[in-house]
C-alpha cells in the first residue's frame, strides 16, 4: 500500500489557504485595531480571542454537519467552496473599512470573515481521511501539515513585501494577495480533486479499506460505537490531567507571543512596516526543518523528554527577549530556537494524550486536547492584553515565561503516554503533527 503523494498534495491546498489566512489575521488585525481605530490592549485582545470562541462552537458543529451532507460534488467540497468565497468577499471589505476608518464596517466584516472561515475548516481537514486509507493517513497528514506551513510562510513573505512603512500603512495589497492565494488554492483543489469521483477511485484501489459503500452507513457507525470502552485507572487520569494542564499553559505562553508580537516589535523594538514578519518567518522555517531530527530524538529518548527539551528552549528564549531593549540579530537566533521548541511540543503532545485511551475513545480524547488548547487561546489574548495596556508592553515575555514554567512543572508530573515511538519508515512521517 503506497500513498499517492500527488493526490494528497492537492488535497492539502485547502489547508494551505486556511493557514495563509490565519497567519495574516494574527499579525495584521491587531495593528489595524490599535493604530487605525485606537482600541486599547484589552479590547484588542478580546477581539483577537473571538476566532477561538467561534472555533469551539463552529468546528465540531460544521464537521458533523458535513458528515451528513450528500451532494453531486461530495460532502466536503460545498463547504470548502462556499466558505472560501464568503471569506474572500468579506476580507476585501476589511482594508476598505480600515482606510476609511469605519469601525462598525470593520467589526461586522471581521465577524463575517471569522464565521466564513469556520464554515470550512473542519470539512477541509476531514477531506484527507475521507480520501486516504487508514494505514496511509499518517504520511498523508504530514503532507497536509507541510502544505499548511507553506501557506503560513507565503503570508509572512507577503507581509514583508506588501506592507508599507508608517504607523497606518495601506493593507489593501496584502489582503488582495492573500485572497488571491486562497482562491487559487481552492480552484486548483476543486478542479483536480473531484471528491465523489476520487472517493470511488480510492475505494476501488483499496477495497479492503473501503468495504462499506461509499456513502457511510448507519450500521457502520453503530458498529464503530459498539467498541469496548475502558475506564482509565486513577494514576493514568492524573497523568491526563497534568498533560492537559500543560497544554493549557504552553498555549497560553506561545499564543500570547504570536498574537501580540507585531505590536510588541513595532512599539518596543521600533520595527517598521512588515519587519516583524522576519522573526515569525524564521521561527516557522526552523520548525519545518526541525520535524525530522525531532522525530529521531523522540524515537530515542521518548516523547516526554522531547517536550521538556522544547519547553526549556522556549523558556530560555522568552527570558532572553525579556531583557532585549532594542532589536538585534540575537533575536533571530532566539526565534530559531522558539520554532524548534514549538515543533518538539507539537509533534509529541497529542500522541501522548491519545495513547492514554482505548482506540474507541480517540475522538473523545482528541476533543479534550482541542478543548484545552483553544480555551487557552480564548483567555490568553485578553489576559495578556490587559497587562500590555495597564502595566507595560514589557510584560509580554515575562508573561510567556510564567506559563512556560507552569507547563514544565505540570509536564514533569506526567507518568503515562510516554512509550517511545518506533523509528519512522519514511522521513516524511516525522512531519505528522496535528494542526
Amino acid at each position: 500500500m503506497k500513498l499517492n503523494y500527488k493526490r494528497t498534495f492537492f488535497i492539502g491546498l485547502a489547508f494551505l489557504s486556511i493557514s495563509a489566512f490565519w497567519q495574516m489575521y494574527d499579525n495584521v488585525i491587531p495593528l489595524i485595531l490599535q493604530r487605525s481605530f485606537h482600541l486599547n490592549e484589552a479590547v484588542t485582545g478580546a477581539i483577537m480571542a473571538a476566532d477561538n470562541v467561534l472555533a469551539v462552537v463552529l468546528l465540531p458543529l460544521l464537521g458533523a454537519l458535513s458528515d451528513k451532507v450528500d451532494t453531486p460534488f461530495g460532502k466536503r467540497t460545498p463547504f470548502i467552496v462556499g466558505g472560501t468565497a464568503l471569506a474572500v468577499f468579506f476580507m476585501m471589505l476589511l482594508p476598505m473599512a480600515d482606510n476609511s476608518r469605519n469601525l462598525p464596517l470593520f467589526i461586522i466584516s471581521l465577524g463575517a470573515v471569522l464565521v466564513s472561515m469556520g464554515l470550512y475548516r473542519s470539512p477541509a481537514v476531514a477531506l484527507m481521511p475521507d480520501l486516504t486509507p487508514k494505514p496511509l493517513r499518517s504520511k498523508a497528514n504530514a503532507v497536509i501539515n507541510l502544505m499548511g506551513a507553506i501557506g503560513g510562510v507565503c503570508s509572512l513573505v507577503m507581509i514583508k513585501v506588501l506592507v508599507g512603512k508608517g504607523d497606518t500603512p495601506d493593507y489593501t495589497a496584502l489582503f488582495i494577495g492573500v485572497a488571491a492565494l486562497m482562491v487559487l488554492a481552492v480552484l486548483v483543489l476543486i478542479f483536480v480533486v473531484r471528491e465523489k469521483k476520487m472517493l470511488a477511485i480510492v475505494a476501488r484501489e483499496y477495497p479492503e479499506e473501503y468495504d462499506e459503500p461509499v456513502a457511510e452507513t448507519k450500521a457502520a457507525d453503530k458498529s464503530a460505537r459498539a467498541s469496548v470502552k475502558t475506564e482509565l485507572p486513577k494514576e493514568v487520569k492524573r497523568s491526563l490531567v497534568c498533560i492537559l494542564m500543560s497544554i493549557l499553559f504552553w498555549f497560553a505562553a506561545y499564543n500570547a507571543v504570536t498574537t501580540a508580537f507585531s505590536r510588541y516589535a513595532t512599539t518596543v523594538w521600533g520595527l517598521e512596516g512588515g519587519g516583524y514578519a522576519d522573526c515569525l518567518l524564521i521561527a516557522t522555517v526552523a520548525a519545518i526543518i526541525s520535524y525530522i531530527p525531532i522525530g529521531i530524538i523522540a524515537s530515542k529518548i521518548g516523547r516526554k523528554k522531547t517536550i521538556m527539551i522544547g519547553l526549556v528552549l522556549m523558556l530560555a528564549c522568552y527570558v532572553m527577549a525579556s531583557f532585549m531593549a532594542v532589536y538585534s540579530p540575537i533575536i533571530i537566533l532566539g526565534f530559531v530556537l522558539i520554532g524548534m521548541g514549538w515543533a518538539a511540543i507539537s509533534v509529541n503532545s497529542l500522541p501522548m494524550v491519545v495513547e492514554m485511551c482505548s482506540s474507541a475513545d480517540v475522538g473523545k480524547y482528541t476533543g479534550l486536547y482541542y478543548t484545552f488548547s483553544m480555551s487557552s487561546q480564548i483567555v490568553t489574548p485578553i489576559l495578556s492584553g490587559i497587562l500590555l495596556q495597564y502595566v507595560s508592553y514589557r510584560t509580554l515575555f515575562p508573561y510567556a515565561c510564567f506559563f512556560t514554567v507552569a507547563a514544565l512543572i505540570t509536564m514533569s508530573q506526567v507518568r503515562h503516554g510516554d512509550s517511545k515511538p518506533e523509528a519512522k519508515k519514511s522521513a516524511l512521517e516525522n512531519f505528522d503533527i496535528e494542526d
